[in-house]
């Protein structure tokens, strides 16, 4: 018998024969493109699907990191510690709802917001001393509470399965003991339903179905500090530094090539040569000059210096912009002219509407920069209430990095805005490439 070999460490299983049939099939395709690619009649279907073929391995291949992200948001903690190799159709554990007699949840709020807590003591007044469980940026702290005012919740417990005495059964674990151990009360078979069943960890196993398990989104949300509203501040602080980098990006941009392009004033060439010097500074030598005129400016602590710079443009910016404008025919300007159009309606009118691909580009460039930004904030901003996402992702592996599945389910939060913007915004994106210098025009 034929040993297998396993792709992906237990994902896949394969077998010699089929192993060096997909070879054989592999090479046969090879050779049945040759021959079509030497037909005439065939030479450009053949290069059609070549082409298609490639681009959808490539795509493939690039797109299984994105696949596990996506997947592992999704997944339980035993699935990412399985020694049999990747998990790629996640499974979550049946839950049972259960009015626990011994240590009720109660709903209830503090501070505003809805949170979930159990009792912990009387108080006098009818009052009850109560904790907090969830969320877990408010685990664990304490506050009176008015014992009429609460509501009770059941708890969302965990089937297992077992055997005792040589007979199958499954329930939910209504305890967890201090050993590892778990109090099983027993659900199915009938006739032993309400009983009550102490096993040990390895003797139980999880009653798992196929399916999506969302709570990781919520309790990676729930990890974010309570002052920042579960994260959607660092959200809203991300989206202003990102929208207002683009405006200031491509407007000072746009009017600065326009200038280098289309205007002539002495020294034009000299200062467009001197722009374009600035491209080979490092960022690092211009770090400590820029954090003295900012602390100067009393900028500090805030996102004022990642953004207001970008209203004075960028060399490679204008050197773009400024290709895509040599490229329009004078012929446009002129009779703009004569129709009495001055340069900046000229300007606006004429000329920002025909390199509408570049500035698109430029705009999603500038937007993925801004979204990404970790070391600009961490050097002018120290109020965590101020700080964007990328900081917001950071603080979130430092704290929880070792949960894979909360850690990816945050991530790919973070992503989705960019990729959204990506798959509306591509067709500009491709076709400011292919118009530019960059496409080999």
């Amino acid at each position: 018998m034929s040993s297998p070999i396993w792709l992906l460490r237990g994902a896949l299983p394969l077998h010699w024969p089929m192993v060096f049939g997909l070879l054989g099939l592999l090479v046969a395709a090879m050779f049945a493109m040759v021959f079509a690619e030497k037909t005439t009649a065939a030479r450009g279907v053949a290069k059609k699907y070549t082409a298609q073929i490639v681009l959808m391995a490539g795509a493939l291949v690039f797109g299984v990191p994105f696949l596990w992200l996506l997947t592992t948001s999704f997944k339980e903690e035993r699935d990412l510690a399985n020694t049999d190799g990747i998990v790629w159709v996640p499974q979550v554990q049946k839950t049972f709802a259960y009015m626990d007699p011994e240590i009720p949840l109660y709903e209830s709020t503090f501070d505003g917001k809805a949170v979930k807590v159990r009792k912990d003591s009387d108080k006098d007044g009818g009052k009850w001393l109560v904790e907090v469980e969830r969320p877990y940026g408010l685990r664990g702290r304490r506050y009176e509470v008015s014992a009429g005012s609460l509501k009770e919740i059941p708890r969302e417990l965990k089937i297992w399965s077992g055997e005792v005495n040589g007979k199958a059964y499954t329930g939910f674990a209504a305890k967890e003991n201090e050993d590892g151990s778990r109090l099983i009360e027993v659900m199915t078979p009938p006739d032993m339903k309400g009983q009550r069943v102490k096993a040990a960890n390895e003797e139980l196993e999880p009653v798992r179905d196929q399916g999506l398990r969302w709570e990781n989104y919520t309790d990676a949300l729930e990890w974010m500090p309570l002052e920042t509203g579960f994260g959607m501040l660092y959200l809203w602080n991300t989206l202003w530094l990102a929208g207002m980098s683009v405006l200031g990006t491509v407007l000072s941009c746009a009017v600065v090539a326009y200038g280098f392009a289309r205007l002539r004033f002495p020294g034009r060439d000299q200062l467009f040569f001197l722009m374009l010097m600035t491209m080979m500074l490092p960022g690092a030598v211009t770090t400590l000059p820029k954090f003295l005129i900012f602390t100067g400016l009393g900028w500090m602590d805030s996102l004022l210096p990642l953004w207001v710079p970008t209203f004075f443009a960028g060399a490679f910016n204008v050197f773009l912009l400024r290709q895509f404008f040599g490229t329009i025919p004078m012929e446009l300007e002129e009779a703009a002219r004569i129709d009495g159009c001055g340069y900046w309606r000229t300007f606006w009118q004429i000329m920002l509407p025909l390199v509408k691909p570049a500035l698109a580009v430029i705009a999603i460039w500038t937007f993925m920069g801004a979204w990404n930004d970790f070391m600009g904030p961490l050097i002018y901003v120290n109020s965590p209430s101020k700080m964007p996402i990328s900081y917001a992702l950071a603080l979130f592996a430092s704290d929880r990095g070792t949960d894979q599945a909360l850690m990816m389910a945050f991530a790919t939060m973070s992503t989705v805005p960019v990729l959204l913007l990506f798959f509306f915004a591509q067709k500009y994106f491709i076709e400011g490439v292919s118009l530019s210098g960059l496409g080999g025009r």
